[in-house]
């Protein structure tokens, strides 16, 4: 685990990262991870001197089972609230099945326990709690949510909307992955029309300093 600005902290767990932010309210979760590691954030909990019950809220980007895998036992050991965009919804309170690409995927990210969700985003722009701005980036997912954090310049929790690439670039997520790569073009064209220096992702390296311009240059390259 690695403090990307101050307060901000990203957690590897194997190929995804959890994001944790300390805020006066308590510490908001941004995604959980793959299912069966609540104990890996237990331990990133301990070890910026916090526990389970300090999460007062969980922010989901989005549906797949990496970025929520753990998201029902942390709500039921924390009392956190959990938000999502109410078009992932179903999937994550289990009122309809995952769809994954193919069967190998199936079988190696498994379903997650289903959980309530405690408010729904709806719209293209909302403030869930103070401080975070919800931006709806559809393309990977149809309720895709990337989050801005107004702090130390702005930082953007980009999840699965956009993947950070070698050289400090940006890049699309895999396209076997997204339920529509030409709207996750749009979403990244409409992220780069905010102001933020610092960009985590779901997948790839943190980019600290300048972050919105990897943003329009890749929105540029992809308009022409």
């Amino acid at each position: 685990m690695r403090e990307v600005v101050d307060g901000v902290f990203e957690l590897n767990l194997g190929f995804v990262h959890v994001h944790l932010v300390i805020t006066d309210e308590g510490v908001v979760l941004v995604d959980t991870g793959l299912p069966g590691r609540s104990a890996r954030i237990d331990k990133a909990l301990a070890e910026i001197r916090k526990t389970v019950g300090d999460v007062t809220t969980v922010l989901l980007t989005h549906h797949h089972p990496d970025h929520i895998g753990n998201v029902a036992d942390l709500r039921r050991r924390s009392g956190a609230r959990v938000f999502a965009h109410a078009a992932d919804a179903p999937v994550i309170t289990g009122a309809i099945e995952r769809v994954a690409p193919n069967r190998l995927v199936k079988l190696v990210l498994k379903d997650p326990e289903p959980t309530k969700i405690d408010q729904l985003i709806t719209g293209d722009e909302s403030e869930p709690i103070t401080g975070f701005t919800a931006l709806h980036t559809p393309g990977h997912t149809r309720g895709h949510v990337s989050y801005l954090l107004d702090r130390a310049g702005g930082i953007l929790f980009t999840g699965d909307a956009a993947t950070g690439a070698r050289g400090g670039k940006v890049a699309a997520a895999p396209r076997m992955s997204s339920v529509d790569p030409a709207e996750e073009n749009r979403s990244i064209a409409k992220i780069a029309t905010f102001t933020f220096e610092h960009a985590v992702f779901g997948h790839g390296r943190a980019i600290s300093g300048g972050a919105v311009q990897r943003f329009r240059e890749y929105a540029s390259a992809k308009a022409r």
